[in-house]
């Protein structure tokens, strides 16, 4: 980091919006006083003022008994991960999963064996990070700390539970977690666990690429990455799940986020991975294929290798490849997207009937006559119908 944060003041979970809902209130006095506890990602951004997308519950009922309870009371379930001991609970604002507590038996580094436990602290104890490790009460909003975390999430400070090694070997993806919540927080850095991150890096490349895609993307989709990307680039992470990055790719990193906040544009992961790469199609096909990025991120990705130093007017660039590849396309050259705010790209407003009206016989002739009014249409500023016909007529009198 550049230089130190101050510490984040905490908020109180009655100031969040989430904990008053009704629906998550029937959740819990149907399992029982006692029996619920919201945990995680929701508590740990209520605390710093965020809202939270996912509210998550931590009981030590067994999923069939959850199941039941929650059925008397009359709310669905769908039994998403039941094996780990997670039963989804159909709420009218949002899905709940609803998880027994749990210890490992067993980890491989991609997925654990456990039991069902009875223990908040035994359950706390196997989680990532300290700030994930906060759970609150439904009724009291009384939050349960038991490794630190609440100084831990005031002090900006990403710490593992217990041994950082030992908790990365239980899954290799808490890598790159650590680093997209570093890059979330601005956070103090943690030696134990950036020496972890660096020395068992390598154990990354026995992840699914789709586990790896999606921290991945969600780290460079936060407001900065920068400062973290370079440091996963230093301690040798990056290389790992990224070797096509060199630090002209971080360099490209920074600028690319300085535009879109310099021209008021919400930041893009796929864009930014873009400036990461080289900007070669046949690198960004290569990445696509190994991170196993859906159809639209591949051609999107694809698009902005294709960028030029010098795009060109952005309306005519948009009108060619669509808004989205154009905006990426701008922004990575440095170049004004303004002109495409507030603006539809147009339809030519001229059918290739219209040309056969006018005595060209269909066929190679009516389609050539009808580019050459395109091209001269989007060079003028795609002007209206009248001046689309009056440039028809000058084509047709310069080729009779």
């Amino acid at each position: 980091m550049t230089e130190p944060l101050s510490p984040l003041p905490l908020a109180s979970l009655a100031d969040a919006e989430w904990p008053a809902r009704e629906d998550l209130a029937r959740l819990a006095a149907a399992l029982g006083p006692g029996n619920a506890r919201w945990v995680g990602g929701a508590v740990r951004d209520a605390l710093i003022g965020s809202n939270a997308k996912d509210v998550d519950c931590a009981t030590p009922l067994h999923p069939d008994e959850v199941i039941a309870r929650l059925k008397d009371a009359g709310i669905r379930t769908v039994p998403t991960g039941i094996d780990h001991g997670t039963v989804t609970a159909v709420l009218p604002q949002g899905p709940v999963e609803v998880t027994t507590l749990r210890r490992d038996v067993s980890t491989d580094g991609r997925r654990a064996t456990v039991a069902f436990a009875t223990d908040w602290r035994e359950d706390a104890a196997r989680r990532d990070f300290t700030i994930n490790a906060l759970y609150a009460d439904p009724v009291t909003l009384e939050v349960f700390d038991y490794f630190g975390g609440l100084d831990d999430l005031a002090c900006r400070r990403v710490r593992f539970i217990g041994d950082a090694h030992q908790r990365i070997r239980e899954d290799h993806l808490r890598i790159l977690r650590y680093y997209r919540f570093q890059a979330r927080l601005g956070a103090d850095l943690d030696r134990q666990a950036e020496d972890a991150c660096s020395e068992l890096a390598p154990m990354l490349k026995g992840l699914s690429r789709e586990r790896v895609a999606m921290e991945l993307l969600a780290l460079l989709g936060l407001p900065d990455p920068c400062a973290t990307a370079a440091r996963m680039d230093t301690r040798g992470v990056l290389a790992v799940v990224l070797p096509e990055v060199d630090s002209h790719g971080l360099t490209a990193l920074k600028a690319v986020v300085l535009q879109e906040r310099k021209q008021g544009t919400a930041p893009s992961a796929i864009r930014r991975l873009a400036a990461l790469l080289p900007p070669d199609r046949r690198i960004a096909e290569q990445v696509a294929a190994r991170l196993r990025l859906s159809t639209a991120q591949k051609k999107r990705l694809v698009s902005a290798a294709e960028r030029q130093e010098r795009p060109g007017d952005a309306r005519a660039l948009a009108y060619d490849i669509g808004r989205e590849a154009a905006t990426d396309r701008l922004l990575l050259a440095g170049s004004e997207i303004a002109p495409l705010r507030d603006w539809e790209v147009p339809a030519l407003p001229l059918k290739g009937g219209e040309i056969v009206a006018r005595g060209i016989k269909a066929g190679p002739d009516v389609a050539r006559t009808l580019r050459a009014v395109e091209q001269r249409w989007i060079a003028e500023g795609f002007p209206g119908r009248t001046r689309v016909e009056a440039m028809l007529g000058e084509i047709l009198k310069e080729n009779s």
